[in-house]
Formats: C-alpha cells, sequence, structure tokens
C-alpha cells in the first residue's frame, strides 16, 4: 500500500491486466462498500489496484491512536481486511449490447488494423463483435470502459499522432485493448467504428451506462440502423 496524499491511499494487487487479479479488486472493493470503516468516503477500482478515499480527521478522532497517522490506521484496517478477505462467489454479470457501425467516416482506421494484421476489414468486424469483453475499469473520460478479451489477432498500435478530437461513440483499438469514447475528446487510439448509444448520460443518476464487472458485447449494424438507433439513445 503506498499513500496517496494526506487522504487516500492505493492497495495494489499486481501489475498487469488479469482476471484473476481484478477479482481481487472487485473484492475489495465489494467488501469496503459493504462494511466501511469510519472515515471512509469512496474506493475507486482500476485494473490492478484499489484506491481508497478517506477523512484523516474523522479516522483519528475514531481510532484514537494518537502516536499513528490516519494513513497508518487506514493501512492497518485495510491489511485486516485483506487477511480475510474471500473474492466474492461470480453472479451473472450483466450483459450490455452495444451497438456498432463500422468503417467508412465511423471506422476511418479499420483498413490501417486489418493491414496491420494481414486481414480483411471483415475479418477484423468479425473478430471484434464475436468476443465478450469484461468491463475492468471506468476512467480516463467520463464513462469510458476499459474492457478486456480483445483478439491478439486484431491487435493495433496507437496512432503516432493522436486526433485532437474524436466524436462520441467511437469505438476504438490501442495495443490489446479496445474501448468506447463516451464523450468528444482527443485520443490516439484506432477508430474502427462508432455507436449511437450514449454511455455517458450526465442528465442520469447513474451517468455511466456501464459498471466495472459488466460485459460488452459489441453487435454490428448499418449506417440506416445507426440512424435509428440514435434517435432511440440520444
Amino acid at each position: 500500500m503506498k499513500p496517496l496524499g494526506e487522504s487516500a491511499l492505493t492497495v495494489q494487487f499486481g501489475t498487469e491486466i488479469s482476471s484473476f487479479i481484478n477479482k481481487k479488486v472487485k473484492a475489495l472493493a465489494t467488501k469496503l462498500h459493504s462494511e466501511s470503516f469510519s472515515g471512509f468516503i469512496e474506493c475507486t477500482p482500476a485494473f490492478a489496484s484499489v484506491t481508497v478515499f478517506f477523512d484523516p480527521f474523522i479516522v483519528k478522532r475514531t481510532y484514537g491512536e494518537n502516536e499513528k497517522s490516519s494513513f497508518q490506521i487506514v493501512r492497518a484496517i485495510l491489511e485486516q481486511i485483506l487477511e480475510t478477505l474471500v473474492e466474492e462467489v461470480e453472479s451473472t454479470p450483466r450483459i450490455v449490447d452495444i451497438p456498432v457501425c463500422y468503417g467508412g467516416d465511423f471506422g476511418p482506421d479499420l483498413d490501417f488494423v486489418a493491414a496491420h494484421n494481414q486481414l480483411s476489414a471483415d475479418e477484423v468486424i468479425h473478430l471484434h463483435a464475436s468476443a465478450q469483453y469484461p468491463v475492468y475499469m471506468i476512467g480516463f473520460a467520463p464513462g469510458f470502459p476499459y474492457l478486456g478479451g480483445l483478439s491478439e489477432k486484431i491487435n493495433a498500435p496507437r496512432r503516432p499522432s493522436p486526433r485532437t478530437s474524436i466524436p462520441a461513440g467511437s469505438v476504438g483499438i490501442a495495443g490489446s485493448q479496445t474501448g468506447v469514447y463516451p464523450i468528444s475528446t482527443p485520443g490516439g487510439w484506432q477508430l474502427i467504428g462508432r455507436t449511437p448509444m450514449a454511455l455517458f448520460r450526465p442528465d442520469r443518476d447513474q451517468p455511466s451506462v456501464l459498471s466495472a464487472g459488466d460485459i460488452v458485447k459489441f453487435v454490428p449494424i448499418t449506417k440506416e440502423e445507426y440512424d435509428q438507433y440514435q434517435e432511440r439513445w440520444q
């Protein structure tokens, strides 16, 4: 564990992206949300770590250990939790279908990804849409899902020069990951398609459509279907 300022610390479970490590991340996050300690504010799960935010004044006042800092107190609490932490029994994950119109103006880098992997554009689409992608974390931009499960056959490097503006809904590939830009933002991922589905809705109580633990399935659609979906989701 390492401090992150005076009111947070990060619990690191590893350095790689793996479902085994991410299960531990989700187990700790679930435990803290269901049985939090006094002074706990929130926790943020990532690929291989959980950052825990706390109120140092409440921690010190509650646990009354004057010789210890709030970081030391919280670290001791978390170490105790980790000793008895049992990974949560896998529940049936929520599956979210995301319609995607591949190629053309929506996916200007589809041909590059195909050529890079010595495949046709249709083969890239098939491979991308035939997998199921676990949502490891939400980050980078509001509602942006970091997904696992991309086929090695369609890995592609980031663009040498990032675009200054990527349209919301763009579906991209970078290295061994794929994801969806929920809002317009700069970025360097290879764009292969776009979804009309709004993944971030700030006017709602739960603004992000996706959450860590969900499963994403991409469903190919035509331009005509894209326009119909857009009327429904926007």
